[in-house]
């Protein structure tokens, strides 16, 4: 089901309800791929449809702007749109409301679970997988293989297009962060449980184990995974285990 949620501008998303279930275990709120310039909510189907019907939680699949169009913080301020919208949504029901996406999509779910924590509203879980977090891409793991998905140039041009040099400090009108990345926060405390998956030999893997040492270090609960076969932009592929190990640590963690 498609909804155009209101906001300044209207947001797109596309709602996943897991079948057979009268009432969902919660409200996901997601972001897709596509190094913040490609991709869709559509192109995206198959991945949100069946992390819905795994998990049993209502996928809402958000289609934010893409740069270089549109540059940080818009495609941020889509995704808290619609986190918004899914909170509202899930407080008639008490259901929990979680943030997630993969690779660009993780990092949006990231820095959008920051912006609802400073403004004290934080959803119970992000759910993410393998999210970029270094916009330099200088980490070990990048260089491992020169052949890997993604390059680490590509990827450096990736978030200079959406994200600029990243020098200037990015507020919302109410005076949140606006963060592009976690490591420009001074602190992880009080962010929701992670859920985090990433491949053995993904160029981002030690992007996403470091978020997982500084959350722990910060006091945060955090699941960390890594599936056998699992590649960067595995959650397009129909049989993905990115998508089959997310849904099934949503189901065992308890979230309410």
């Amino acid at each position: 089901m498609r909804l155009l949620l209101p906001g300044r501008p209207p947001v797109a998303v596309r709602v996943h309800r897991p079948s057979g279930a009268r009432v969902p275990a919660g409200l996901l709120v997601w972001a897709h791929g596509g190094s913040w310039q490609y991709g869709s909510a559509a192109a995206w189907q198959g991945a949100t449809a069946a992390l819905a019907r795994l998990s049993r939680w209502q996928v809402i699949s958000v289609d934010y702007r893409l740069a270089p169009a549109h540059r940080h913080p818009r495609a941020l301020e889509d995704v808290l749109t619609a986190l918004a919208w899914a909170q509202g949504v899930a407080a008639a029901q008490s259901l929990p409301v979680a943030v997630g996406g993969d690779s660009a999509g993780g990092t949006l779910a990231a820095v959008a679970a920051l912006a609802a924590r400073d403004r004290g509203v934080p959803p119970v879980a992000q759910v993410l997988a393998y999210p970029p977090f270094d916009p330099t891409a200088s980490s070990p793991s990048y260089h491992r293989d020169p052949h890997a998905f993604p390059q680490p140039a590509v990827l450096r041009a990736a978030w200079r297009a959406w994200r600029g040099d990243g020098a200037a400090a990015v507020h919302a009108g109410d005076g949140t962060r606006l963060y592009t990345t976690p490591w420009e926060a001074p602190t992880l405390a009080g962010l929701p449980p992670a859920i985090l998956a990433v491949g053995a030999h993904d160029p981002v893997r030690d992007d996403v184990e470091h978020y997982a040492r500084r959350l722990s270090h910060d006091g945060v609960p955090v699941r960390l995974l890594h599936p056998p076969g699992a590649a960067h932009g595995d959650v397009l592929r129909p049989d993905s285990p990115v998508i089959t190990h997310l849904a099934h640590a949503l189901t065992q963690e308890d979230l309410s």
